[in-house]
C-alpha cells in the first residue's frame, strides 16, 4: 500500500545541529578576531561572549516553530514572514549582548584610554569625561594600568603661561545624551549583524526542508513504482488462470462429449484441488519452487484423465533448490504448451519433464517434451498468453535479470528454459 501524503519535517536533532553549528562558528571566529587584535580584557570578554551565544542558540530555536509553520507556503510568502519575523529576533539578542557587555564596557573602555594616555570615567550625571594624563605631575611614575615603562618628563618653562596651562588642563566632555546615541547606534549595529545571520541559518532550514521533500517525493515515487509493478504483475498472473480454464474446460467437454463420464468426473475433482492451492495465496507474491513444481504435477494429473496412455511426467528438483523462491504459476504456459503442442497431436507416449538446476548462481528451470516438436508454439493462439506472458512477467518482476528462451530440442521435440536469480529466502 502506498503510503498517504504527510508534510515533510526535518528531524528534530538536524535542526538543533543546525542553530548550535552556526553560533559556535560565530563564536569561534569572533573569538579569535578579539585575540588577533589584542582586545583588552580577554578573559572576561569570552565568558560573557559565550552567554550570549547560548542566548542567540535560545532564540533561534524559539524561531523554528515559526519557521516549521511555513514549510508548505510559496517562496515567496515564506521569504517575506523571515524578513519580518527576523527583525525583532535581531533586536532582542542586540538587547541580550549590551546588557550582558555593559558591565565590562566602563572597564575595558578605561583601559584602553589609560593605554592612549587618557582618563575616561563617569561622573554622577552619566556624562563621560576624558582627561589626559599629565605623567609630568605623576613624576613619571611607571603607569600600572598601561603597564608601560615611565615617560622622562621633558624640561618644563620656568614660567608657564596662562595658555600652556589651560592646554594642559583641557579635557573633553562627552555629555549623556550623546553617550545614549552612541548606544543606540551600537545597539543598531549589532542588529542588523543578528539579523543577517538569522536569515541565513533560515535559508539553511528551508534548504534543509526542501531537501526531506525531496527525499519524500523520491520515497513515494518508489512506493507507487512498487504498487504499479505489484499491479502488472497480478494482471499477468491472473491472465494464466482465465487461459488454463478455457485449455480444462476443452478438455472436459471432450471427455463428456466422447461418452466418458467417470472420467470426467476425475477430471472436474482433480481440478477443484489445482485451483483451491492455486487461489490461497497472494498472486504477486513468489512461492518455493517445490510448491511451484506441486501445482504443475495437479495441472499434469488432470490432463493425464484425458490422456491416460500418452502422457507420461518426470519432475527432477534437487533438494537443495526445493525453497528457491519464483513467481507463483510462472511454468504454468510452459507446461500447457508441452501439452497442448507436444502430445495432444501425436498417438504416442510423450514424457513431460520438468527440471531445475543450479547454473553459475543462477537457477535455471527447463520444461521439455519429446513430442511433436512444438509447432505451432507462440502464433498466438489461445488469448495470445503462452511464452509473452512468461515472458511479460519475468520482465516486471526481474527486469534483464531473467530470460525465457524456447525451441526445437535435439532427438525431437520442444525445450523451454528460464533462467532468474536463485534466491533461497525462506
Amino acid at each position: 500500500m502506498v503510503e498517504t501524503a504527510r508534510p515533510a519535517r526535518v528531524p528534530t536533532r538536524i535542526v538543533l545541529a543546525s542553530i548550535v553549528g552556526m553560533w559556535l562558528t560565530y563564536f569561534l571566529i569572533a573569538t579569535l578576531r578579539g585575540w588577533l587584535v589584542g582586545l583588552e580584557l580577554h578573559d572576561a570578554l569570552l565568558w560573557r561572549r559565550l552567554v550570549v551565544i547560548l542566548a542567540s542558540m535560545v532564540v533561534t530555536a524559539g524561531l523554528w516553530p515559526l519557521l516549521r509553520m511555513l514549510d508548505s507556503r510559496a517562496l515567496w510568502f515564506k521569504s517575506t514572514a523571515v524578513l519580518l519575523i527576523a527583525l525583532p529576533a535581531s533586536l532582542l539578542l542586540a538587547l541580550i549582548n549590551q546588557g550582558v557587555f555593559a558591565a565590562v564596557e566602563e572597564q575595558a573602555t578605561a583601559q584602553i584610554g589609560a593605554r592612549d594616555g587618557l582618563r575616561i570615567r563617569s561622573d554622577e550625571s552619566g556624562n563621560l569625561l576624558v582627561d589626559p594624563i599629565d605623567r609630568n605631575r605623576d613624576g613619571g611614575a611607571q603607569d600600572e594600568t598601561t603597564n608601560r615603562p615611565p615617560v622622562v618628563p621633558l624640561p618644563r618653562p620656568a614660567i608657564p603661561t596662562i595658555a600652556q596651562q589651560e592646554q594642559a588642563e583641557a579635557g573633553l566632555t562627552i555629555d549623556a545624551q550623546t553617550r545614549r546615541d552612541i548606544r543606540w547606534r551600537q545597539l543598531t549595529d549589532v542588529a542588523l549583524g543578528r539579523y543577517f545571520l538569522l536569515l541565513a541559518w533560515a535559508g539553511l532550514y528551508f534548504a534543509l526542508v526542501y531537501g526531506e521533500q525531496a527525499r519524500m517525493a523520491e520515497r513515494r515515487e518508489g512506493a507507487f513504482r512498487r504498487a504499479a509493478k505489484a499491479a502488472e504483475l497480478r494482471s499477468l498472473r491472473y491472465q494464466v488462470n482465465p487461459h488454463f480454464l478455457f485449455n480444462t474446460l476443452n478438455s472436459l467437454s471432450a471427455l463428456v462429449m466422447t461418452g466418458k463420464g467417470e472420467a470426467a468426473e476425475r477430471m472436474i475433482q482433480t481440478l477443484s484441488n489445482f485451483y483451491r492451492h492455486s487461489l490461497a495465496g497472494d498472486p504477486g507474491a513468489d512461492l518455493p519452487l517445490e510448491q511451484e513444481m506441486a501445482q504443475q504435477e495437479h495441472y499434469l494429473a488432470i490432463e493425464a484423465v484425458r490422456f491416460p496412455e500418452r502422457l507420461l511426467v518426470v519432475i527432477d528438483l534437487p533438494a537443495a533448490l526445493a525453497e528457491a523462491r519464483v513467481p507463483g504459476m510462472i511454468l504454468q504456459p510452459l507446461v500447457e504448451n508441452s501439452v497442448r503442442y507436444g502430445v495432444a497431436p501425436v498417438a504416442r507416449a510423450v514424457t513431460v519433464r520438468i527440471a531445475a538446476r543450479e547454473e553459475q548462481g543462477q537457477l535455471v528451470i527447463e520444461v521439455a517434451d519429446d513430442g511433436a516438436g512444438g509447432e505451432g508454439i507462440g502464433d498466438g493462439g489461445g488469448f495470445g498468453i503462452g511464452l509473452a506472458n512468461v515472458r511479460d512477467r519475468l520482465a516486471a518482476r526481474y527486469g534483464d535479470a531473467a530470460t525465457l528462451s524456447s525451441g526445437p530440442q535435439p532427438g525431437g521435440g520442444w525445450i523451454a528454459r528460464i533462467t532468474l536469480p536463485l534466491d533461497r529466502r525462506a
